[in-house]
């Protein structure tokens, strides 16, 4: 068993997920990395090994796949890193990756592993039980990120022999099967040195997976190559890839565009340049899933303790409008907290659907009068697109609404210093991790967790009331005794409207044909380019 680590405090937990903006970031490098790496040509000229890519996100936040929610690190480490189980980044079927087969019976309470015969670290040392136990020993530590998607089932993990694991649960859980693509398997002589989880939070990365990390610079580049030593089910075609982290827009744009472009596949491609690239003969496609704006109320802050205050101030934003306007027709107004993709989606019984009137009554009947907002924002572009909508909705219903857009790592700290805030405005895919309720509802909605400390709400009556539900549906066995648990709470969610979206978002992606096939573009930030091939 590894040593313990402090628990995770906010601060951290929005580092390791990407939360913080790339001013508050890690400086150093992995070892091997002693400089910027040079991205003037890579993929313009006579390289047909290479594949640029361009990431519309920060590749300087934590590369551990234990504490990372970070877009870059992520899709990264799903071309590095294998689990015992993976599941395909588009469809989501899970597949045997460093196991040799699913489980028979996902109803049972016992899953017997065994590992595939040959494989190898990036290193070339072999993958050995212990290496599954030390990863699922990090994956069970509550200072972890990953611990909050298995502590509530997961008892242990142990050894059956030199091959094979088995996994002991706490009740039946057939929705742990894609959730092990969560748990990365990571080598216990590379990771379990002093010092080395300070390196994989630096970029430091050897898998098992079909590609190695060649070089990795923050704010910069990280580059891969094919491994081959690598006898998996997912073999790559594409021999080098050069992924690019960019987060200016226009920026972004111009490095997939025009008949020199350095680049052949990009992501969060911005809804106003779909019409351009496509002129250009890219393809651009999108990806319908749980990426949201959610607002998020302090509940110590009167008179946002209230629900008849958050319900009117949902109640009042011309929905429809944002979408038009800001999003360009690619959003769909929130009718739960799960997007309408999701399998376990269901309408709730609350939904706020555009009602300034309902919004006025809802704020006589509270009693409030001449309510002054100040709504605080992450300056992501789309989002920040969004607030006019909302500030010219509030103040119809005669909100006064100042609008404050702001650096994430700067809103972040106010928050984490408990200094006044009333009303935020945020970003968040819970998708890259899975598409169970559970694990997308635990993400925001855990007893003492973080978002739910912004809140200040986990310590109420209704809170408690939710998370015993919430408890209660994931113990059940029978699937659709289950579902019907599930959005039982996820009306309570809706209704309370404590922390909750407002629209629901298409990712874009564009990629040039004539230069790449098999992509398919996902509903969550990043790309994949397992299936892909450089023509």
């Amino acid at each position: 068993m590894s040593a313990r680590r402090p628990p995770l405090s906010r601060r951290d937990f929005l580092r390791y997920s990407g939360t913080l903006s790339a001013a508050a970031v890690i400086s150093s490098t992995i070892a091997a990395c002693s400089g910027p790496a040079s991205t003037g040509s890579a993929g313009a000229g006579g390289d047909s090994d290479l594949v640029t890519v361009v990431i519309g996100y920060g590749n300087d936040q934590t590369w551990d796949p234990s504490m990372t929610a970070s877009a870059f690190a992520m899709a990264g480490n799903n071309h590095i890193y294998e689990g015992l189980v993976d599941t395909d980044p588009i469809t989501r079927a899970p597949y045997p990756a460093l196991a040799t087969a699913l489980p028979a019976d996902t109803s049972a309470t016992t899953w017997k592993f065994t590992l595939r015969q040959g494989a190898k670290w990036h290193d070339g040392q072999p993958v050995t039980v212990d290496d599954v136990l030390f990863s699922f020993d990090r994956a069970l530590d509550p200072s972890t990120l990953a611990s909050s998607f298995f502590r509530s089932w997961l008892k242990e993990v142990r050894k059956v022999d030199d091959t094979s694991v088995e996994l002991v649960f706490k009740f039946p859980f057939p929705d742990a099967l894609p959730r092990l693509t969560i748990a990365k398997i990571m080598p216990k002589h590379v990771f379990g040195a002093p010092g080395a989880w300070d390196a994989a939070k630096n970029g430091k990365a050897v898998g098992s997976g079909p590609y190695k990390m060649t070089a990795h610079h923050p704010k910069s580049n990280t580059t891969f190559e094919a491994f081959a030593g690598y006898n998996g089910p997912r073999k790559p075609a594409i021999k080098k890839m050069n992924w690019l982290s960019i987060v200016e827009a226009s920026a972004r744009v111009a490095k997939i565009s025009g008949g020199g472009a350095e680049a052949q596949i990009a992501d969060n491609v911005p809804y106003a340049n779909i019409d351009q690239l496509s002129k250009q003969g890219l393809t651009v496609s999108g990806g319908k899933g749980m990426n949201h704006m959610f607002l998020m109320f302090n509940t110590a802050q009167k008179p946002f303790d209230d629900v008849r205050v958050r319900q009117a101030l949902f109640y009042a934003i011309d929905t429809q409008k944002m979408i038009d306007v800001a999003l360009k027709g690619h959003g769909t107004p929130a009718t739960s907290f799960l997007n309408q993709e999701n399998p376990s989606y269901a309408k709730a019984k609350t939904v706020y659907e555009y009602n300034p009137d309902k919004a006025k009554s809802l704020l006589a009947e509270a009693g409030v009068k001449n309510l002054s907002v100040n709504l605080m924002a992450v300056n992501v572009s789309w989002v920040a697109d969004c607030l006019p909508t909302i500030a010219n909705s509030w103040n119809a219903i005669g909100v006064k609404t100042s609008l404050e857009p702001q650096d994430t790592s700067a809103l972040f700290t106010k928050m984490d210093q408990s200094q006044s805030y009333q009303v935020v405005a945020a970003a968040s895919n819970p998708n890259q991790f899975g598409l169970d309720a559970d694990l997308i509802l635990r993400y925001n909605y855990t007893p003492g967790g973080t978002w739910m400390k912004y809140t200040k709400w986990d310590k109420s009556s209704q809170a408690k009331s939710l998370f015993e539900q919430m408890d209660k549906a994931i113990q059940e066995p029978d699937r659709d005794k289950k579902l019907a648990l599930v959005h039982r709470y996820i009306d309570v969610i809706a209704e309370q409207a404590v922390l909750y979206p407002v629209v629901h978002t298409e990712l874009m992606t564009a990629w040039n044909p004539k230069k790449l096939t098999g992509v398919r573009a996902q509903a969550y930030p990043g790309v994949t380019l397992l299936q892909a091939k450089r023509v």
